[in-house]
């Protein structure tokens, strides 16, 4: 077959990474890691059951923020504001902003640990290096551009795969603990539950892609939303399904890996206190050797850059719509000011708790926490909006669609009710 050939299809693939491969990959950050690695350490392989469990119930409730997203050709916050009011919307976005800012202090921490690990010096002069870059990226490069560095960092997590070559497992008790899900009703498997659910279904998540479909739609002259231009929603919403379901099937891809590698070598040698991705790598050194740790490492740096810039994203997005002031990458700073100031404030502040003694060990951890408990009010008014005639007009979202977005809301809610009562 001749290049140009290759390099069509290769450049139809590329197409098809769209918001949802970002949104997946961002997913799984360095406080995802951390998550994922405890989880494995801790309980070992009878949680992996957990991932497949999720990944139709991230799936939906992404599907859903997305369509809102293209059809109303205005961001999750923004609709929220329209139809619920200032009352509505701004607890919610100080919610996420909360979030986020704690999450990334937990993640820039996390990136600088690594490299510490990797090339030695200063963990706090590593974790101001990724400010800076992350900051510059976004800020200096247009949104086109900007989409094109955060799919390539996706590529960044197929290290995790690349970890279970360096380690044994026994594939017959994975496929098992995969496929027959078991519980344990104490405080330990059930504050890892929900930290897991806090992990894989994120509010930060919700707002960044719903965004991103308006950011597509702005960038794009040939895109527009679907309640002023219906006859392209056939393609559109296919489009959606695709993107979504194989950014959400990766993103669960990875943590599966994440935690089968850890219960394969922390779990099985009985180091069971693991709370941070830096701490994860450092453990699997001794027992899976020095390119195992090595590409453990490196996969907490390039996550953290991808993760980095959708939280302070997501964060300055909810805020700019919530407030009604101009929201987009694609937009010069002069011309988006606030937007951007939000953004620079929210990775600022975040790294700043690194200085002020936030405690890494157990932030990671409780981050994903927090954001399993923000989630189910977050996701339960994103339900109604997007079942709403008058919001969606003839596009809400499909039975299948509604049943599995509302039935992860309710395991959310369940997950945090069952959490306080385990307390």
């Amino acid at each position: 077959m001749s290049k140009a050939f290759h390099r069509r299809k290769g450049g139809q693939f590329w197409q098809w990474l769209g918001p949802g491969m970002v949104t997946g990959a961002a997913d799984d950050d360095p406080s995802g890691i951390a998550t994922y690695s405890q989880a494995g350490a801790q309980i070992g392989n009878p949680i992996l059951w957990t991932m497949l469990f999720t990944w139709p119930l991230m799936s939906a409730i992404q599907m859903v923020c997305a369509q809102i997203g293209r059809v109303t050709g205005r961001g999750v916050a923004a609709n929220m504001r329209k139809w619920y009011g200032r009352r509505v919307a701004l607890p919610l976005v100080l919610l996420l902003l909360i979030s986020n800012v704690f999450n990334l202090g937990a993640d820039i921490g996390a990136m600088g640990s690594a490299a510490t690990l990797l090339f030695g010096g200063s963990a706090h002069i590593f974790a101001v290096c990724f400010t800076i870059v992350s900051l510059l990226l976004q800020v200096f490069i247009p949104y086109r551009k900007y989409a094109n560095v955060l799919k390539w960092l996706t590529f960044v997590l197929l290290a995790y795969i690349g970890v279970i070559f360096f380690v044994r497992v026994n594939w017959r008790e994975v496929l098992e603990a995969t496929l027959i899900p078991t519980m344990s009703w104490n405080k330990s498997y059930m504050s890892t539950f929900v930290a897991l659910l806090g992990t894989t279904i994120s509010p930060y998540l919700f707002f960044w892609q719903s965004s991103q479909e308006v950011e597509e739609i702005r960038t794009h002259w040939k895109r527009h939303s679907l309640l002023s231009h219906p006859e392209q929603a056939p393609k559109a919403l296919a489009w959606l399904r695709r993107d979504t379901l194989l950014g959400m099937g990766f993103s669960n891809l990875i943590a599966f890996f994440i935690i089968l590698a850890t219960a394969a070598t922390l779990h099985a040698h009985g180091v069971t206190e693991i709370e941070t991705a830096s701490q994860a790598a450092e453990a699997l050194r001794p027992l899976a050797g020095s390119l195992c740790f090595l590409l453990f490492s490196l996969g907490i740096i390039g996550t953290g850059l991808l993760a980095v810039p959708v939280l302070a994203g997501s964060a300055a997005f909810a805020v700019g719509e919530a407030l009604l002031f101009r929201s987009s990458l694609e937009d010069k700073p002069s011309r988006a000011w606030r937007f951007y100031g939000v953004l620079i404030f929210s990775t600022l502040l975040g790294m700043g708790l690194i200085y002020i003694g936030l405690n890494p060990i157990r932030a990671l951890f409780w981050s994903a926490v927090i954001n399993g408990i923000i989630s189910a009010p977050i996701m339960v008014v994103i339900m109604i909006m997007a079942s709403r005639p008058n919001i969606m007009g003839e596009f809400t979202i499909s039975r299948n669609w509604r049943w599995l977005g509302w039935a992860a809301t309710a395991v959310m809610l369940v997950a945090v009710i069952l959490f306080f009562l385990t307390l």
